[in-house]
């Protein structure tokens, strides 16, 4: 019980840390070398497990010896532009989900939601299979959204306004979405027996 606690705790703390963190190096004029520190952060955690866990361990760590002295080479660049790392970060992942539910919905698939829904609530009536593919189509268009406003606003806004947008108002606008489907989906499949709110990330949790 109590290593779940400290888990969570440090799960709590790097949810809500790091955003404030990569604000900061965005609003700051003299924050160069912690925003460039920050920005690739998450890059080199994810490459150095993946690299870890690679059946070419010794090969793939080399490779990133060799990206780490190209890192130190051109630092100064990236302490300049380190912005465009955190954007790429987030438009990345955006971009990520909406290929990730876009590509269900190509002739022959099944829609990804329509997957998330029969681990619930199988088996499903050809109302809420119709529904199931209508809400794929709404998460795809919302991170296609998503992706395009954060790259108008990178390019065209400050980056302080940018950042408020990527570290404090998506994870809220994706609360918000799953708030809405819910709420839509009892109205337009009302004889449907409602689950909990969480039950949809569940179901994604387990299915991805």
């Amino acid at each position: 019980m109590a290593r779940r606690i400290v888990r969570w705790l440090g799960i709590a703390a790097l949810v809500i840390g790091y955003p404030l963190l990569a604000h900061y190096t965005n609003e700051s004029a003299h924050s160069g070398n912690l925003g460039a520190l920050v920005a690739i952060a998450p890059v080199v955690l994810i490459a150095l497990v993946l690299a870890w866990n690679s059946p070419r361990r010794s090969v793939m760590l080399g490779v990133l010896v060799l990206s780490g002295v190209a890192l130190w080479a051109g630092w100064s660049a990236l302490e300049q532009h380190f912005g465009l790392v955190y954007w790429l970060q987030h438009v990345g992942m955006q971009l990520i989900l909406f290929m990730t539910f876009g590509r269900t919905l190509i002739s022959g698939r099944q829609p990804l939601c329509t997957r998330f829904a029969e681990a619930v609530h199988a088996p499903l009536t050809p109302q809420h299979e119709i529904y199931a593919r209508q809400v794929t189509v709404a998460w795809t268009l919302f991170f296609a959204v998503m992706a395009l406003a954060s790259t108008g606003l990178f390019f065209l806004a400050p980056l302080a306004t940018w950042s408020v947008f990527a570290n404090f108002l998506t994870l809220p606008l994706v609360a918000l979405m799953f708030i809405a489907e819910y709420w839509v989906r009892r109205w337009v499949l009302p004889n449907m027996q409602h689950t909990h709110i969480l039950d949809a990330v569940r179901a994604f949790r387990n299915i991805s």
